[in-house]
């Protein structure tokens, strides 16, 4: 069977095998630990699931607009004007099957082959992939702990050549919590603006912050970084509703025009009854969204606390999301039954096949030093988890 260059080029998702791998020992009976789930282990909220099963009653099951219901449309842009202080209107909005489908969307009706895409690293496994895939060149900005994992409008200037198009900003960031102030984002997109480059934000996790951190919508910064930027983001991590499948992006309606041309001829619309669990879940009651960032916080701090008092581990303190990104180099070069610990895949084997905890391999996000190990579990696995870590760890000489 002959297969196309593109597919063969893009790598398959490191997270997403993690967890494959964890559940293939649990059902072989294995007492596995696992830190590698890129979603909250909270249940959707009460409202928002009574709002799809209304929609199945009311027989809301069927096909809607490409690119979203006026409905949800309209609860998005309401949610854009009261959250992130920055107006859209409906033929600026396009839901997607997740952020990830509005990103992939994004890059599908924008970069070709010759194209250069910047990227901050650590990255998200699926940025470069997708830019890959559309046949577009991903170049990485390093950023390092020291730098609390954030790049300098100085490395934006140096990076930019003439085919770059494109930059994309997360924050706060996976797989680091990292996330960037006002005045950090400001000088991120002068630079941007300066080369002319789109401006991908990727605001997933804007409701996952910590310690009074504000985060702030970069189309909201002016009105020139309002018309050069592609906003994404979804209800996955803030409701707990990875399962439901709903994204979106804002931007100008030229974009969205193609973007909704393509998701005609590849999904369609996302799931009807998702789209009206979503309405409920951005307009009504936020009460449960405070809860589930306060355990967040609480578990943080916990783990934070515990990771660095294993010696040689460092450990950075997430501002945002539900991960954190561990510093485990100073094991590497040792040994284990006649094997060395080489790096992050490594690592992550002998974590899994000795401790029983999954974590994700930090080279997957273009960071070999590190490991990303989620706290969207319990608080009870989370101090289970890392006592096993730094017993084997203990093992290594």
């Amino acid at each position: 069977m002959k297969f196309s260059k593109r597919i063969q080029a893009v790598q398959p998702s490191v997270t997403l095998a993690t967890e494959a791998t964890a559940r293939e020992l649990r059902a072989k009976g294995e007492d596995i630990l696992s830190f590698g789930a890129g979603e909250p282990d909270f249940n959707t909220p009460e409202t928002v699931k009574s709002a799809g099963i209304e929609a199945i009653r009311q027989n809301d099951t069927r096909y809607t607009p490409i690119g979203g219901t006026d409905r949800l449309k309209d609860a998005i842009i309401q949610k854009l004007e009261r959250d992130n202080h920055v107006v859209y209107a409906r033929n600026e909005i396009l839901v997607s099957c997740g952020a990830k489908h509005s990103f992939y969307n994004l890059a599908q009706v924008l970069w070709e082959e010759g194209d250069e895409v910047l990227i901050p690293a650590p990255y998200w496994v699926s940025y470069p992939e997708i830019v890959k895939l559309a046949g577009a060149t991903p170049v990485f900005l390093p950023s390092t702990e020291g730098s609390d994992f954030k790049i300098s409008p100085r490395q934006i200037h140096e990076a930019v050549s003439p085919k770059s198009r494109a930059i994309v900003i997360n924050s706060p960031s996976n797989p680091t919590g990292s996330a960037y102030t006002r005045g950090e984002l400001e000088g991120l997109v002068e630079a941007a603006l300066e080369h002319n480059l789109l401006i991908v934000s990727d605001e997933i996790y804007e409701k996952i912050v910590f310690n009074g951190f504000e985060p702030v919508s970069v189309p909201s910064l002016s009105a020139e970084a309002r018309k050069n930027t592609v906003l994404i983001n979804g209800v996955s991590k803030s409701y707990a509703m990875t399962g439901w499948r709903i994204g979106y992006l804002a931007a100008s309606p030229e974009i969205v025009a193609q973007a909704n041309k393509l998701q005609g001829q590849s999904t369609s619309n996302p799931t009807s009854v998702s789209q009206a669990a979503s309405v409920e879940a951005l307009i009504g009651p936020q009460d449960e969204v405070v809860r589930m960032n306060s355990e967040f916080q609480h578990r943080r701090d916990v783990l934070v606390e515990e990771l660095r008092k294993i010696p040689g581990l460092s450990c950075y303190r997430p501002a945002g999301s539900f991960y954190s990104f561990p510093n485990f180099s100073a094991y590497y070069g040792k040994r284990w039954q006649g094997k060395t610990i080489a790096g992050s895949l490594d690592m992550a084997d002998f974590l899994l096949r000795e401790g029983k905890v999954a974590l994700v391999p930090g080279i997957a996000f273009g960071a070999d030093e590190s490991l990303r190990m989620s706290f969207a579990t319990s608080l009870e696995n989370i101090q289970r988890g890392i006592a096993r870590i730094a017993a084997t760890l203990e093992k290594l000489s």
